[in-house]
């Protein structure tokens, strides 16, 4: 594998298909599950583009074989699989590290990670664009990132906020969608 070429697998968890890139660094990309291979390719090689098809190393068969356990709803850690994050931004590579301490079953809040960042309240819109950017979701565990009060927040995955409610049932955490808006008051009635 040349020093840049990204490889990548596809392959079938509970939950649906997932895939991963990677490099001679480690992983760059994770395609949370499609309801089918093909969708997970696309999705994946989307953001992957020129990644071919590969092999897996058993570093790569390792981190498949922890993500399929997972979907089962087995406690898995995912914070000592080696990444490949070079081509982001130096403060989201921060973030993520920090993102990666968060453990099963716990959740924190974008303002939180900001300020274990030693950055302002305003760097919590910085911790949620790199939450939507999130090139290796659940590795790096964004699904535990909650908007301020517990809120659900934003999730940018295939299935958006119903994704999230599902992986953070998995590890136990019970969350529930917001409240539809009223959509009028009923004075007098």
């Amino acid at each position: 594998m040349t020093a840049r070429q990204q490889l990548y697998c596809l392959f079938a968890t509970a939950a649906g298909f997932c895939g991963l890139t990677w490099s001679d660094a480690g992983i760059s990309r994770f395609q949370l599950p499609a309801p089918t291979e093909a969708e997970a390719r696309r999705f994946l090689l989307r953001k992957s583009v020129g990644a071919e098809p590969g092999e897996p190393t058993p570093d790569i068969a390792a981190a498949v074989a922890a993500i399929i356990r997972y979907f089962t709803g087995e406690k898995t850690d995912f914070s000592e699989i080696t990444l490949d994050l070079r081509d982001q931004d130096a403060f989201f590579r921060e973030i993520y590290a920090a993102t990666r301490q968060v453990g099963w079953g716990e959740t924190t809040s974008y303002g939180a990670l900001a300020k274990q960042l030693g950055a302002g309240p305003e760097a919590a819109r910085d911790v949620g664009q790199a939450m939507a950017r999130n090139p290796v979701a659940l590795i790096i565990p964004c699904h535990r990132v909650l908007a301020a009060g517990g809120k659900l927040g934003g999730f940018s995955a295939p299935g958006g906020t119903d994704s999230k409610i599902r992986m953070l049932a998995l590890e136990g955490i019970r969350l529930q969608p917001p409240e539809p808006p009223q959509a009028s008051f009923l004075f007098g009635a």
